[in-house]
């Protein structure tokens, strides 16, 4: 009897351990199955922190031009330590490839260092322009002896990539150099042969210091070149000039500091031979800011070519992003793909500034994050808008 009752006591304690692993283990189960967190904050004072709850990886996609993208690759990499549940990849195709792909909506957002001309805009309806950085493009060149500092004018630049100028010791040149010893060497000239606004912006400014450049050539992301070799990116025409003596070609300013090209100094409308640097880029998008049109306006005139200001740098361009107006005309779009987007780009114009300095670009200035700031506000999914 005694050996019965003791069984039964250790039959009922099994039973209970047994229920008490049960419920610990669904406690468990369902305390994982909940969904997690993230808190998306911004140190810029007019971000207001937002809670999103998340339950699966979101990509985006862009693609575009090839000046930003170190600068773009950065901050997709920075901006995934702080959201890892948004993946974001940029493909570097050319400022061509960007309003290409932009216009076919086969990207979630593309990049152009040109904005959008009037058939473009016709072409890609409520396309925004959201300016991400500012850039120089800068005349670069190889001649062994010869370090930076090359002076040209803009109408002797003219005249070498006409193919009027062909000597490097053209009277025209050496003029402007009397302190250098210029080789008598035939100009061999490198342009880009893609799409291109590093062409675009280049061009335009042999337009506005030559008449004879603009009724024969003219500006655009790609045109019929007097002269000279083609190579494909800034990383293209960077390494025929780095490997080709007596080679002169253009290029973004970073692509020219991170490869230690030599550059010439340019004279500006003030009469002044300016070094590409920061803050003479800086200088001219200074000088035209307070004249910048609204997100969804044209920015085709938009340029910083020529800027007032003794140190203005004369070859200077903001790069665009490319985003529409309402992004629910994306055929992959939805709704948390599009928040997604919109606190990417709201971080990007503003958190994502600080990462420029050390790659070579110019941040943008206050009063350009200003006008941002209104154009993100105005992206739409299905008319409700994104950001409050």
């Amino acid at each position: 009897m005694m050996m019965t009752m003791v069984t039964r006591k250790m039959l009922v304690a099994g039973v209970v351990v047994a229920i008490l692993v049960v419920m610990v283990g669904y406690v468990a189960l369902t305390q994982t199955a909940q969904p997690t967190t993230t808190t998306v904050t911004s140190t810029h004072p007019n971000t207001t922190t937002s809670t999103t709850t998340m339950t699966k990886k979101i990509s985006l996609s862009g693609a575009g031009a090839t000046f930003p993208y170190p600068l773009i690759s950065t901050m997709v990499v920075e901006y995934n330590k702080i959201r890892p549940d948004v993946q974001i990849s940029y493909q570097s195709i050319g400022s061509g490839g960007g309003i290409r792909q932009h216009t076919e909506k086969t990207v979630d957002f593309g990049a152009s260092d040109a904005p959008l001309n009037d058939k473009q805009r016709e072409a890609a309806p409520n396309t925004l322009h959201i300016p991400i950085t500012i850039g120089s493009v800068v005349v670069t060149y190889n001649i062994p002896g010869i370090p930076k500092g090359l002076k040209l004018t803009g109408e002797v630049l003219a005249e070498i990539f006409l193919g009027k100028i062909t000597k490097w010791n053209d009277p025209a040149i050496q003029g402007l150099n009397p302190d250098l010893s210029l080789p008598n060497k035939d100009i061999l000239v490198v342009h880009r042969s893609d799409g291109s606004g590093t062409t675009y912006v280049f061009t335009g400014y042999l337009c506005s210091v030559s008449d004879e450049w603009k009724t024969r050539v003219g500006q655009g992301t790609a045109v019929q070149w007097p002269t000279g070799l083609g190579a494909a990116g800034n990383e293209g025409v960077a390494a025929v000039i780095r490997g080709t003596e007596y080679t002169i070609g253009y290029v973004e300013l970073a692509y020219a500091l991170q490869n230690k090209m030599s550059y010439a100094y340019l004279q500006n409308r003030e009469g002044r031979f300016i070094e590409p640097t920061l803050q003479t880029t800086a200088a001219a998008a200074a000088a035209v800011a307070p004249t910048l049109p609204k997100g969804d306006e044209s920015w085709f005139h938009v340029n910083l070519l020529n800027a007032p200001g003794a140190d203005s740098y004369p070859i200077a361009s903001f790069s665009y992003l490319l985003a529409y107006k309402d992004l629910s005309v994306l055929p992959t779009m939805t709704k948390e793909k599009a928040q997604a987007l919109v606190e990417f780009l709201w971080w990007a114009v503003h958190d994502g500034q600080k990462y420029a300095p050390a790659l070579e670009y110019v941040p943008l200035p206050p009063e350009v994050v200003a006008v941002n700031e209104a154009t993100i506000k105005m992206i739409t999914f299905k008319g409700e808008p994104l950001l409050k």
